[in-house]
């Protein structure tokens, strides 16, 4: 047949290869898990990714066994995101912050065949690895310890064992729709349940996601994924660098404020993705520095509501651009990015981050709808609440080792979120049906009282909750964590909402803690909010 076009599979394999051959001088800044900052190209990458292909060939590791990953955001995950898979295998990040049970679940489930990890997490491997039943292999992320190497018996280094492989190791032929990557939800309720990705969803959501009005990254910026590469795939973030070339900045162990506001200075980073407590951090490390984060333009901030008082301080202190994104790992994990219309353009600078509060819009691949209780689908009129459902490319299609069970009847994903869309498909997040609070028959956004409360100057943090109320069934209490020397009383902050909420909407109470419980992915842990302070109003009239 003539006047036909070339096919080639859409493969992980390939984003490096381009990397590399277009790219290779580009830096790849790794800061080291024992300190101090690794300098390496993306040439360099590529030829560690096949020795890596090459050395689990040699090891035996059949095609399409999982390797997983215990590790930071370093040059050696980087080369294993690509050796992994480029060789067929699937790549399976694991979450260290989870409990060594559900890590040893999450083992078992995937039948790993061998684990990397570096030495950070040394003493959690050694504890918990006998109660693994496949893992053949061990693998620590660094150069030879012997120390280490008392500790585990048969433990390879990766140094060292990579260099058993071969720099020119060929590719094989992949299918496109062969598995790529593999993680697991950070099971909050139950136990975690995989979403394994395919080269081809990872290739198009790398593509699709990268666009002017998704993430934006080119070859002339210097990215700093902070989201960690154990959680979704750092975003997506690992691949499309390769894909663009970009200068990629891997932050390592530390996360703190102050370690990022002086990575940001000294390797001029332009643009960094992670979640708004990470911002917060970084704004309190900015100040106490005195860095000013010159040479970034933006931040994408996603897995949580982003607080809408750091979009001016981030704005009009140091000139940088805050992009509110949506997300599950469910879902590759980009659902909606929030970038303006042209429309938009002849707005204040206020009227367009009233915009942005938003969690965006989807990109071409991905459709959303919202449904009631029947699951009849409701008006895009940005007013109208309905439960969130999601399809597209890299949107999942039922859970590893889960045949069914998934998907809706007529095959959308429900993600758990309360939203409403609007006519140009701005969607915003009211909530998480299980977090919204349902008083006197209303529903009450947990994220609006949030984002209020953190507004307020003398509060760092703050959770609202569902308080069992005899009259009304719920209502609202906010957990609050005080800024540093703050003397803010509780009166003061139910003040403080007059005017910026409905009065039926106000909280009954808020209480003050040193610190909200996080879950494994950084989010705060509200069902142990609800454990401990869900009773406070069971005696109130």
């Amino acid at each position: 047949m003539s006047g036909t076009m070339m096919h080639q599979p859409l493969t992980i394999n390939s984003l490096i290869d381009h990397a590399a051959r277009y790219h290779g001088a580009t830096e790849v800044v790794s800061v080291e898990t024992e300190g101090g900052v690794a300098r390496s190209t993306w040439g360099e990458v590529a030829a560690n990714a096949r020795k890596l292909a090459s050395a689990l060939d040699k090891m035996g590791v059949a095609d399409g066994a999982r390797v997983a990953t215990i590790a930071w955001n370093n040059r050696r995950h980087l080369e294993a995101y690509f050796g992994i898979a480029g060789s067929g295998r699937v790549t399976h990040t694991i979450n260290p912050r989870l409990f060594p049970e559900q890590i040893t679940y999450i083992v078992n489930h995937a039948e790993d065949k061998v684990l990397m990890f570096d030495a950070t997490f040394l003493p959690l491997v050694a504890a918990v690895r006998n109660h693994f039943d496949t893992v053949e292999h061990f693998v620590m992320m660094g150069p030879r310890d012997d120390k280490a190497a008392a500790t585990i018996p048969g433990l390879l280094f990766y140094d060292d064992w990579i260099e058993t492989g071969d720099a020119d190791h060929v590719w094989g032929d992949l299918d496109e729709t062969l598995p790529a990557s593999l993680c697991y939800t950070s099971g909050t309720t139950g136990n975690p349940k995989g979403v394994q990705y395919t080269h081809r969803s990872t290739v198009l959501h790398s593509l699709a996601g990268n666009q002017p009005d998704g993430m934006g990254i080119s070859a002339m910026d210097t990215v700093m994924p902070v989201v960690p590469m154990f959680h979704v795939n750092a975003w997506g973030v690992p691949y499309i660098a390769a894909m663009n070339g970009s200068k990629l900045v891997l932050p390592g162990p530390n996360l703190d404020g102050e370690s990022l506001a002086r990575l940001i200075d000294a390797e001029e980073v332009t643009m960094s993705l992670g979640v708004p407590t990470i911002w917060m951090g970084l704004l309190d490390g900015l100040k106490k520095t005195g860095a000013t984060a010159k040479s970034m333009k933006r931040t994408v901030v996603g897995g949580s509501a982003l607080p809408p008082s750091m979009i001016p301080e981030f704005r009009d202190t140091y000139g940088v651009e805050l992009v509110h994104a949506w997300g599950m790992t469910e879902t590759s994990p980009l659902g909606t990015l929030n970038q303006l219309l042209q429309k938009h353009t002849h707005l204040s600078d206020d009227e367009q981050a009233e915009i942005r509060l938003g969690q965006g819009r989807p990109p071409w691949g991905v459709e959303l709808r919202i449904v009631d209780d029947n699951g009849d689908a409701l008006p895009h009129d940005g007013e109208t609440q309905g439960e969130l459902h999601i399809r597209g490319h890299w949107i999942v299609d039922s859970y590893f080792k889960r045949d069914s069970g998934t998907l809706t009847e007529d095959g959308w994903f429900d993600t758990g979120d309360i939203a409403t869309i609007d006519a140009d498909g701005y969607m915003i997040i009211r909530d998480r049906s299980k977090d919204i609070i349902k008083s006197g028959g209303e529903w009450i956004s947990t994220v609006e009282l949030e984002n209020i409360a953190i507004s307020h100057p003398e509060i760092a943090n703050a959770a609202a909750i569902a308080a069992r109320h005899k009259k009304w069934t719920e209502r609202p209490v906010v957990v609050a964590v005080k800024a540093p020397e703050a003397e803010v009383s509780e009166e003061d902050v139910i003040k403080y909402y007059d005017g910026h909420i409905a009065s039926w909407q106000i909280p009954d109470r808020v209480i003050f803690v040193d610190s909200l419980p996080l879950g494994a992915t950084g989010k705060v842990l509200k069902a142990k909010l609800r454990e401990e302070f869900g009773g406070v109003l069971e005696d109130a009239e």
